[in-house]
């Protein structure tokens, strides 16, 4: 059986403690090697602080030394806006038609996924493994939950032995810890430690972009 391949997409303006623990708890979990993958234009939100070898940067200095997460730049080799479902038939092409594809969204994002493009085509490529957090409970448009009713699976392992097409809650450790925190508390001069990996305080210039 072919290893799947799960996939975590973001701005990672900058990468933090939170993006890297659901993503290795994902792993994890899924039995699969994760691939960060930063947008370059993001459809559903501002454009990042850092420019795209900015974030390269930090992501590999925090990737460093370790196998279960991967850097994965395709979306910021593309000038129009990074549509998930390009992405994903960009991988179907360079993997095949049956390799399993696994994206990997947090509740927040999955509750809004009716509103991204071309979204009902994403179950046609991957499947979709949802990070849910401990008492955290989100309501579904009634035509998501639609959607996903025969979808759903209890079992990792159907994420396997698929190309696409399963829902699975997968749950995390609740890290609250937000980018846009990071970037005031560096904006401000204060001291990022322990919510950013060692690496990017190694390194000063990998968080000047933040620093007023």
């Amino acid at each position: 059986m072919i290893e799947p391949i799960a996939i975590l997409g973001g701005t990672f303006d900058p990468v933090h403690i939170g993006h890297l623990r659901v993503a290795l708890e994902a792993s994890e979990a899924l039995d699969a090697p994760v691939r960060l993958m930063p947008a370059h234009v993001p459809p559903h939100r501002s454009a990042p602080v850092a420019n795209p070898a900015q974030r390269v940067a930090m992501l590999r200095a925090s990737l460093a030394g370790q196998d279960h997460l991967q850097l994965d730049t395709r979306e910021l080799d593309r000038r129009e806006p990074s549509y998930t479902v390009d992405t994903l038939r960009q991988m179907r092409g360079e993997f095949g038609a049956e390799r399993s594809l696994i994206l990997l969204l947090g509740a927040d994002a999955f509750a809004g996924l009716t509103t991204w493009h071309e979204w009902r085509a994403l179950f046609d490529l991957a499947h979709i493994a949802v990070m849910t957090r401990p008492g955290h409970d989100t309501r579904l448009p009634a035509e998501l939950a639609t959607e996903i009713a025969s979808r759903r699976t209890r079992s990792a392992t159907d994420l396997h032995t698929s190309p696409c097409g399963k829902l699975f809650d997968l749950p995390v450790t609740p890290l609250e810890i937000s980018a846009s925190v990071v970037r005031a508390l560096l904006a401000a001069g204060r001291d990022p430690r322990w919510l950013v990996p060692d690496a990017l305080l190694a390194d000063p210039g990998l968080l000047a972009p933040y620093r007023s």
